[in-house]
């Protein structure tokens, strides 16, 4: 069968985005959150001209704060809820809201958060009428799940799934049951978070929606180990029969880590998933085009090939690559949820396997400019060889910003980048001063935002010109990461300077 790469959804108009989680908001309360904040910094992309605000995983995090690994791959981050809606919903008082108050000094402050703030949510629930029929209606079997498992990790001590008692361990069906009569209010508390959660995301999707912008989400390919997701579904993973770990995920040496990233998630049993039609994934998707416009799918390439390291191995560098799903799992979520608007993460060590599948489901890759400079005139990330059908990027999550990444330049790399630079400024008729590195960033801003990709997507951190504090993520490092926050709102000055420049370059 030959396929014919369809124009995507994502990539029919020449359009540019902004890249920033929510956490990054600006806001008194320790993290930024969906309330005034958010509307604010929505209401700047629109002055700036962008099309889309781009988001990392909306989920309850877990380990080191992650976003990438959460308790259950569909819930949303409690820390995320705006405290001031529900001071206007009679829930909290402003007094109360007060103790989570925080000095924003630019980062997350997670420490001093994680007990006040859920302190103040069980509060709220204290007040909240649990017989609504809207939270009755969202109480499903699948958010019971969820509650449960939440309920028994908190009557637990926060002991991982493996340490609980036998039944429950086996999510053995009397035992659930026998445990959610004898604890409901706990479970109802954490369906209680969900419900005020999605409540309030779907109100500020709707706002940013309305003003001409379309939200990009994200899915990670993997989910925790200790989550819902395993718990409830151990069949569907690499576990041996008391539910360890025997195989983990992660990738090989790369441009990131010499040893490799040791990410330790739960690889897939891929024919089991076959077998059930992929439902699971696909039950998966559905969700996450209910919470965002357009979804990016992380570690694309791992559906062709993923790389399986044993779980007692202490570094990624000795794993094994092995066979995903390929097209098949996108060819039944096509043909059960309709043409969906995808961007494949298709970045890191590619063959031609990843470009056959590519080239199937028509999804555009990621273009990530910092990686261009090789000396490799057929590199992908040059300019000129990078495609219509493709998200173009400065830098994502995982990259230094542009001003660090100048800043920490061997000097030879220095040179290399900056002698590929010249011609291409040259070209664009792009005015730089090459000496300065500010100077050279919103060159190479302006070098994406010229290239032929239709869409290109901008951090916040490169149009704020900050250096390498504000990175949002060091891959293969545990902790001190996904603190980055704004400290202020953005500046009315640079949105009217970012509109001039995509008029400049017809994104707009």
């Amino acid at each position: 069968m030959r396929y014919v790469k369809e124009e995507s959804e994502v990539t029919q108009a020449r359009k540019a985005g902004v890249l920033m989680h929510i956490s990054s908001l600006p806001g008194e309360y320790g993290i930024g959150d969906m309330g005034k904040r958010a509307r604010q910094f929505a209401d700047f992309a629109k002055e700036a001209g962008f099309a889309f605000w781009q988001i990392l995983p909306l989920v309850q995090t877990g380990l080191g704060d992650s976003p990438y690994q959460s308790v259950y791959s569909a819930s949303g981050n409690p820390l995320l809820i705006d405290l001031e809606n529900l001071v206007g919903r009679g829930l909290l008082k402003k007094s109360e809201i007060a103790e989570c108050k925080v000095v924003n000094e630019g980062k997350v402050a997670y420490e001093q958060l994680r007990t006040k703030k859920m302190s103040l949510l069980r509060k709220a629930y204290s007040r909240f009428d649990k017989e609504q029929a809207e939270f009755k209606a969202f109480c499903t079997s699948e958010w019971m799940e969820y509650g449960i498992f939440m309920a028994i990790r908190e009557r637990s001590g926060g002991k991982p799934f493996l340490q609980w008692e036998k039944g429950l361990r086996f999510h053995e069906e009397d035992a659930v049951r026998t445990f959610y009569e004898q604890n409901a209010e706990e479970v109802l508390f954490w369906l209680f978070i969900q419900y005020i959660f999605f409540q309030q995301w779907r109100a500020l999707k709707s706002y940013i929606n309305e003003l001409g912008i379309k939200v990009i989400g994200d899915i990670p390919l993997y989910v925790a180990y200790d989550s819902v997701d395993v718990w409830a579904n151990e069949h569907l993973f690499k576990l041996d029969k008391c539910g360890r770990l025997k195989k983990v995920a992660g990738v090989p040496p790369d441009y990131f880590s010499q040893t490799g990233q040791l990410w330790g998630n739960p690889v897939y049993d891929w024919k089991v998933h076959e077998e059930s039609g992929y439902s699971w994934w696909i039950e998966r998707m559905r969700r996450a085009f209910e919470l965002y416009d357009v979804v990016r799918i992380d570690h694309f390439r791992g559906f062709d090939r993923y790389y399986e390291i044993d779980a007692k191995a202490e570094t990624a560098i000795g794993g094994k690559w092995k066979k995903g799903p390929g097209a098949k799992l996108f060819e039944e979520a096509k043909a059960r949820l309709g043409r969906l608007p995808v961007i494949a993460e298709d970045l890191g060590l590619l063959d031609e396997g990843v470009y056959r599948l590519m080239r199937k489901t028509g999804y555009p890759g990621m273009k990530v400019i910092q990686f261009a400079f090789d000396g490799n005139e057929s590199n992908p990330y040059l300019p000129a060889n990078i495609e219509k059908n493709s998200i173009c990027y400065t830098g994502t999550h995982d990259n230094d910003t542009l001003i660090g990444f100048l800043e920490n330049l061997a000097e030879w790399e220095r040179e290399s980048v900056l002698c590929t630079l010249k011609p291409l400024f040259a070209e664009q008729s792009i005015r730089v001063q090459m000496k300065d590195d500010r100077s050279i960033a919103k060159g190479i801003m302006d070098l994406v935002l010229s290239c032929k990709a239709q869409v290109c997507i901008i951090p916040v951190q490169d149009l704020l010109l900050l250096g390498s504090e504000a990175r949002m993520n060091v891959p293969g490092v545990a902790s001190g990461n996904w603190v980055f926050r704004l400290k202020r709102g953005m500046p009315v000055s640079l949105a009217q300077k970012i509109r001039k420049k995509l008029q400049k370059y017809c994104r707009i």
